[in-house]
């Protein structure tokens, strides 16, 4: 079935990122190129491997509906989409499977693919995935900026407390997004009592 084929297909693939955000982002936050570790530099991360960083800014860029097309230089993870988070290949990390089914329908249902066209064999399932791909690194591009410009460049460890990913992507879901997040406690439900 074509839509098996194509998440098989978009699975396989390793998608690419502006190299221009390895070092303040991906090298800062993640264990990027060392996988889970215990050496001390390693446990100072906040995140894991270098595609979780990926998978925030992918994340950012869905939520706030903004994409950039790669124009610097760019490069790829060299780990396959359904390899992030393998526990076979490394230790200690879950498999992120359903994380990355969820990027994958978030993708079908933005990116602009002609499924008739596809189902009809007017296109390729290939095209089709190259179609998704771009999409996600455009949405990822996009996050990656915001991390840098609107985060790290004003406060370089913002995203060293507890709750940075959370205050992003709670100010995502208000109305306004770059809003800063406001716990009320007056929006406490009444007791059941």
């Amino acid at each position: 079935m074509k839509r098996d084929k194509l998440f098989d297909l978009w699975e396989g693939r390793d998608p690419e990122f502006e190299v221009q955000y390895e070092e303040p982002i991906i090298k800062s936050l993640c264990d990027y190129g060392k996988g889970t570790s215990q050496y001390q530099e390693s446990r100072a991360k906040v995140l894991g491997a270098g595609y979780e960083a990926y998978i925030m800014a992918f994340f950012i860029g869905l939520y706030f509906d903004k994409s950039m097309p790669l124009e610097g230089e760019t490069k790829k993870f060299g780990w396959a989409i359904r390899n992030w988070g393998n526990v076979d290949a490394r230790k200690g990390r879950r498999n992120y499977h359903e994380i990355t089914k969820f990027m994958f329908v978030a993708l079908v249902a933005r990116a602009d693919i002609d499924f008739i066209a596809l189902d009809k064999g007017e296109i390729t399932v290939r095209k089709a995935v190259d179609i998704l791909i771009q999409k996600m690194e455009e949405y990822a591009n996009y996050g990656f900026y915001y991390m840098l410009k609107e985060k790290l460049e004003i406060n370089p460890n913002y995203f060293y407390r507890n709750s940075a990913f959370l205050d992003v992507f709670t100010s995502l879901i208000k109305e306004e997004p770059n809003s800063p997040v406001d716990y009320d406690d007056d929006d406490e439900p009444e007791s059941l009592d």
